[in-house]
């Protein structure tokens, strides 16, 4: 019960804050939200180091919160501050060169460990860093929105990360509570996940489907499609999303399933750590990106 109570405060508290972050400091490209992404992503990257060192490929805490930073970092750096086009891949390769490079002259008692190490950073690099990165390029989208313009309220760059934000966020909460209450009956179809059921996936999915739908409607300057009606490319855009964000949630539980934990930290009151919390939000990032230029792109 104690962890029911926490969760429902989180949400019912989280969920506003973000929105109002969204729709009232759009300064800069967002700013203020790009931070919170960036601190978010450094942060589950150090989780997920914590738990690549339960299987023997070890990173120091602080290179793991530097590299899970490096590249949503440097996506806010060309989206906030005007940054050249090219400096998340000077990023990317820096990161890179940082952890190849940097051990090669260590005392021979280190050097056993440069595989792992090495490993261990391309990984927190990528998954937070590389898919969280996803989430501050939205603020690219906004320029193909038709009909509505930047000065406006609340701008086409808020509304498509709203709906994004929003989508990722129902889809979890919404299998959360099928499964509490429909899903007894039908769980373990997943071994990584056993508590998993067949009425949470189907629940949060269709509340995905239709927050996507909704989206494309209520928005329909900012959602132009080109392919389909407006209708169809919503449920489209919301099965993916949804089904992207399961999926997300199902791979960190793999990752700790793995490893032999239960959550990938204790920062966040009745839902563990931040990666337990990012993990779905992260796995869908590119995946709205890429559906929203196929289906609603010029």
């Amino acid at each position: 019960m104690k962890k029911l109570v926490e969760r429902l405060f989180v949400f019912f508290i989280g969920l506003p804050l973000i929105i109002f972050i969204i729709l009232f400091l759009p300064f800069r490209g967002h700013l203020v939200f790009n931070v919170i992404v960036i601190i978010s992503s450094a942060l589950g990257a150090a989780e997920f180091a914590r738990i690549l060192g339960k299987k023997d490929l070890v990173l120091r805490t602080h290179e793991a919160l530097i590299l899970g930073a490096l590249l949503p970092l440097a996506a806010a750096a060309e989206i906030s501050f005007g940054a050249p086009e090219g400096t998340v891949l000077a990023a990317l390769i820096l990161g890179t060169s940082w952890l190849f490079v940097s051990r090669v002259f260590s005392r021979e008692d280190r050097i056993a460990s440069y595989t792992s190490r090495a490993a261990a950073g391309l990984s927190v690099m990528i998954y937070p860093g590389i898919f969280m990165m996803w989430i501050i390029r939205m603020a690219v989208l906004a320029g193909r929105a038709q009909g509505g313009e930047a000065s406006s309220f609340p701008s086409p760059q808020s509304v498509i990360i709203l709906v994004f934000v929003f989508t990722v966020m129902i889809n979890d909460s919404i299998a959360w509570a099928a499964g509490m209450l429909l899903g007894k009956s039908n769980r373990g179809i997943i071994p990584v996940s056993p508590n998993k059921s067949v009425a949470g996936f189907a629940g949060g999915i269709a509340a995905a489907v239709l927050a996507g739908a909704a989206g494309v409607c209520l928005f329909p300057s900012v959602f132009v499609p080109r392919l389909l009606p407006p209708v169809p490319s919503g449920l489209v855009m919301g099965f993916l999303m949804g089904t992207a964000a399961s999926l997300g949630d199902l791979l960190e539980s793999a990752f700790k399933r793995s490893s032999g934990i239960k959550d990938s930290g204790s920062i966040i009151p009745g839902r563990g750590g931040v990666l337990d919390s990012v993990d779905s939000v992260a796995f869908a990032a590119p995946v709205f990106y890429i559906t929203y230029r196929v289906l609603f792109g010029p």
